[in-house]
């Protein structure tokens, strides 16, 4: 059975009167283990498709399964404990909090999920670990460098142990350098079992992915299996 199903997904904002698609028709299937890369242009509704994937909204019409059922049947606490429990998120702008330690960022979703406070820290000090900044669990958050702050953001996506993980340009605020380590590191989580879907208009990023979808005006253009280039972080270049 398919993680994700979609068929004649449709997403249609109103404004002012006037009706824009931002998705127009949109049918795909994610199974486990993918790791797939959404491209298009700005405004070609790349990112209302994760949106809609993501259960961050609802769609106008079109049906949407995850894990085979149907999403728009959940209500507005059941598409919460979702998102909370099921799905991780990574975005281009960190979305940490500031003033709280790394550690304290990663345990957010375990806060909200109810998990007791010994469990929430053996957990997240195993993911700020996985991903490389042990040795910065109380720094805050603003303490540390863009790389190293998307490398918490998915350490707190991880720790609920999600079916899928979803990232919006997660290498849109980086250097070359530092994009070229969170890709490396995506790529091992995918080596691993864990499931990616990654919004993003840089070729390298696309590259880096089993396959892609490329959106134009809210329809799939193409869905293809890719190369899959190996990403290597050393002295700042993607090789």
């Amino acid at each position: 059975m398919a993680l994700i199903e979609t068929n004649n997904l449709v997403k249609v904002y109103v404004e002012g009167g006037v009706e824009t698609r931002a998705l127009d028709g949109a049918s795909l299937t994610i199974n486990d283990g993918e790791f797939l890369a959404i491209t298009g242009a700005s405004g070609s509704g790349k990112s209302t498709l994760l949106q809609m994937l993501g259960c961050l909204d609802r769609q106008t019409s079109g049906e949407y399964l995850f894990e085979g059922k149907e999403v728009s049947s959940y209500s507005d606490t059941e598409l919460a404990h979702i998102r909370n429990e099921k799905l991780g998120f990574v975005f281009q702008a960190f979305n940490l909090l500031p003033r709280l330690s790394v550690l304290d960022n990663v345990m957010l979703p375990l806060v909200y999920a109810g998990v007791s406070k010994k469990e929430r820290v053996q957990r997240s000090e195993a993911m700020i670990e996985l991903v490389g900044l042990a040795d910065r669990r109380n720094y805050q958050a603003a303490q540390l460098s863009g790389g190293q702050k998307q490398r918490v953001a998915i350490a707190r996506a991880l720790v609920n142990n999600p079916k899928i993980i979803f990232a919006d340009e997660p290498t849109g605020n980086l250097d070359s350098k530092s994009g070229a380590v969170v890709l490396e590191f995506l790529q091992m989580l995918n080596d691993q079992g864990r499931t990616l879907v990654v919004v993003t208009h840089e070729l390298y990023v696309a590259e880096a992915a089993r396959r892609t979808v490329h959106i134009v005006d809210g329809r799939i253009d193409s869905d293809k299996a890719v190369a899959h280039r190996r990403i290597i972080a050393k002295d700042g270049f993607v090789k």
